[in-house]
């Protein structure tokens, strides 16, 4: 085992292995077939779950591993290998953007009945914020709900919504005031059921993971299912922005060295004009470049992981990591198909889908534009 880079320990590189040995056991022999189907099975989060991966960062009382958020960066990282990129967002959106405001803001009712079951791998969640009509302008949010005798009517529209189809619950951003906006938003957690419908989205990228719309028709949410303090939910929209982002640099980060590895075995194998791929300079000097931008963006997603497992407030820093590494990314994905040459145009080939889920970092999460936004505000721009 290699010596650990902080702020990792051997403990979490022995969960690195546990994971690692898992995942390519269980789960990346059937990344292309998932991909094939457009789906990977619920089954999947039960394996999960009994791996306890689920809940790595949650405490033991709810079925958690009692661990801290080191813990969940490792699996974030690993799960790149299972080479599906639609695979790892559907676990990755079950683990770390949809249950953790049931932790953080729930009641002790909501934990035993929506977050120890999702820990389980019994009950799926989503989380539902985007909609149609305001992208990233999250405060413009139009799904509203009216009051009504022991609870809410919900009506409105969300989209892009990852477990959008399978999910049980939604934990969803509506509008509790006429006005809305920052202090106008709630949250709810909404049981699928009678007025809940889903229309899947088909994608460039991220095949094996359901994307959809959810649209709320008259749907009842009961007192109970109130997430939070009313009209504060904008709070909670952003309390986990930051660590949204920093899984999605770490989930790059792995998936960018996992393709270097795979790229570099394929040119020292590779023959072309009598000698490896990688004894012709181009190509070397290709591959020594790609290692260089792993190595960077390891180096700039771990200083951000270093500052928030810290308790700093690092909004400049966890933003850096994911503006570089998303585009870098995708560029690295570029690169490693064209070393592959026609080969790395056919499907048979897991570059050809690599590149494909690759393209969306650059959106997801929060867009490069927006990444730069915030940039130049810390930035005093």
């Amino acid at each position: 085992m290699s010596i650990p880079t902080p702020p990792f320990t051997d403990e979490h590189e022995e969960l690195r292995a546990s994971a690692r040995g898992f995942i390519e056991r269980e789960l990346a022999p059937h990344a292309q077939r998932w991909e094939e189907e457009q789906w990977f099975p619920d089954e999947v989060f039960g394996k999960m779950a009994a791996q306890g991966l689920l809940g790595l960062k949650y405490p033991e009382e709810y079925g958690g591993q009692g661990g801290d958020y080191l813990h969940e960066a490792v699996l974030a990282e690993e799960l790149a290998r299972i080479g599906s990129g639609g695979a790892a967002a559907g676990l990755g959106a079950h683990i770390s953007i949809a249950t953790p405001p049931v932790w953080k803001f729930g009641t002790e009712e909501q934990k035993q009945r929506y977050l120890a079951p999702a820990i389980r791998g019994e009950r799926i969640g989503a989380l539902g914020i985007t909609e149609p009509g305001a992208g990233s302008d999250v405060a413009a949010i139009s799904t509203r709900a009216e009051r009504v005798d022991g609870g809410w009517v919900l009506n409105g529209e969300k989209t892009y919504i990852t477990n959008g189809v399978r999910a049980h619950f939604i934990v969803t951003a509506v509008k509790t005031t006429r006005e809305g906006g920052h202090h106008g938003i709630s949250f709810m957690i909404v049981d699928r059921r009678e007025g809940v419908s889903s229309s899947a989205l088909h994608k460039l990228g991220w095949q094996a993971s359901d994307t959809a719309t959810i649209s709320f028709q008259d749907v009842f949410v009961g007192e109970e299912n109130l997430l939070g303090p009313l009209n504060e939910g904008f709070k909670l929209i952003m309390a986990n922005f930051q660590w949204e982002r920093l899984v999605m640099a770490l989930g790059s980060v792995g998936a960018m060295a996992l393709a270097w590895e795979r790229t570099a075995e394929f040119a020292r194998q590779r023959s072309a004009f009598g000698r490896p791929l990688s004894g012709h300079q181009a190509i070397r000097h290709e591959l020594a470049d790609l290692a260089t931008s792993v190595y960077t963006c390891r180096c700039v997603t771990y200083d951000a992981l270093r500052r928030f497992i810290a308790g700093e407030e690092p909004l400049k820093e966890v933003t850096m990591a994911k503006l570089l590494t998303q585009r870098a990314c995708f560029e690295l994905m570029d690169a490693c198909l064209q070393i592959h040459g026609g080969a790395g145009y056919m499907r048979e080939y897991w570059v050809e889908r690599a590149a494909r889920d690759a393209r969306l970092g650059p959106i997801g999460g929060g867009s490069d534009e927006i990444m730069r936004e915030i940039l130049g505000r810390v930035l005093g721009l």
